[in-house]
């Protein structure tokens, strides 16, 4: 494709004046003035924007399910090495702690069918801190 140096497609329309001090000057012309300036619109779109705000505001259900997956996986990451830990006779209580901050996120995100298996480790992990003195 060659390109060649610029088209003049829409020519302007100046008038020329002596005034300048090369002896020539632009100047819009007058002849075509609009009437009246006509009212802005609003675009179609623009009053939708509290629908889109809206969904906006909806989770995605999918990255929900993939949060809570993420969330379960670690819970059971900590009861792993708790359990290990019980089993050399030994438990830390840090993990306890961790397991209990976990509980609590759980609690917010969970399904009320698994809420009596949530409250049923939490009260272990309760147990097993008190044994430890606190």
């Amino acid at each position: 494709m060659r390109i060649e140096g610029p088209s003049n497609r829409y020519p302007v329309k100046t008038r020329r004046t002596s005034s300048s001090a090369n002896g020539a000057s632009f100047l819009p012309d007058e002849g075509n003035e609009p009437a009246h300036a006509e009212a802005a619109q609003l675009a179609p779109g623009v009053g939708a924007l509290d629908s889109i705000l809206a969904l906006q505001a909806v989770e995605d259900p999918l990255l929900a399910k993939k949060r809570a997956v993420k969330h379960g996986q670690s819970l059971l990451d900590v009861l792993d090495e708790i359990k290990a830990d019980l089993l050399v006779g030994r438990i830390g209580e840090g993990r306890i702690n961790r397991l209990l901050a976990l509980i609590s996120r759980a609690r917010e995100l969970s399904d009320p069918a698994l809420e009596a298996v949530i409250t049923d480790i939490e009260l272990r992990a309760r147990v097993e801190l008190a044994k430890l003195g606190h």
